[in-house]
């Protein structure tokens, strides 16, 4: 994925209020969309270096959205979640992802579960589809593992137990974590953040949902999948 207008490179000033970001971009301060409702843990620290995109929409509010920053330890982070979902799609297109190949539609945002929308349901003719829960990772790094989630999410539990049900109805689901940082080398659960969510992981593992990450290479040019990276459940 390349982003269509070039980047605003500035400093952090403060994160507020979730999706409020004051960025000093050398000639002036700037408030920014910040398209991220985690904790962003580690990544929104006053004074790192960021990254924000232009709005095409003259109408909007906010001129601005925050897309990259670089973390105390120099590592770059897209930290705009609405970017996963495609950057899923390409590298899976791409051949990133042989186990979620040979699909020759993806449909986005569809109704499944109780009240839940999948990210991609993935179809084919004469195979049953596949839906495909995408999460971001971008926060609760620690010495090249990633953790997920960054914060306590019900609604990612929610998610787990839907796609548990998809394949008990004969479907295959995925979970794929799209890891917005240059480096990570394997995803954890967070059992110290939000024990409840790896219990639900573990169970939807043991019910034949498959889990996947994938890894980025990140500039202010653009973003790319790249890699594939290991998912480790370790036992409870």
């Amino acid at each position: 994925m390349r982003f269509e207008d070039p980047l605003l490179e500035g400093r952090l000033i403060r994160r507020y209020q979730r999706f409020l970001a004051d960025v000093d971009t050398g000639s002036g301060v700037v408030t920014a969309h910040c398209p991220n409702t985690g904790s962003m843990a580690g990544c929104a620290d006053p004074g790192l270096r960021v990254w924000l995109s232009p709005s095409r929409n003259p109408a909007r509010k906010l001129a601005w959205t925050w897309e990259m920053v670089e973390t105390q330890g120099g590592a770059l982070a897209g930290i705009h979640t609405g970017r996963a979902n495609g950057l899923v799609r390409e590298a899976v297109e791409a051949g990133l992802l042989p186990a979620l190949a040979g699909y020759g539609r993806f449909r986005p945002e569809v109704r499944y579960g109780e009240g839940s929308r999948i990210d991609w349901l993935l179809e084919a003719d004469e195979r049953a589809p596949c839906f495909v829960e995408v999460k971001n990772v971008t926060a609760a790094v620690e010495g090249g593992i990633g953790y997920f989630p960054d914060a306590v999410t019900e609604r990612g539990r929610k998610h787990l137990h839907a796609l548990q049900a998809e394949v008990a109805a004969g479907h295959r689901a995925a979970l794929v974590f799209c890891v917005q940082r240059d480096d990570v080398a394997e995803v954890r659960p967070a059992d110290h953040i939000d024990a409840a969510y790896g219990v639900a992981l573990r169970e939807a593992v043991s019910a034949g949902v498959e889990v996947f990450a994938l890894g980025a290479a990140l500039t202010p040019v653009g973003i790319v999948l790249e890699r594939q990276l290991a998912v480790v459940i370790p036992p409870r």
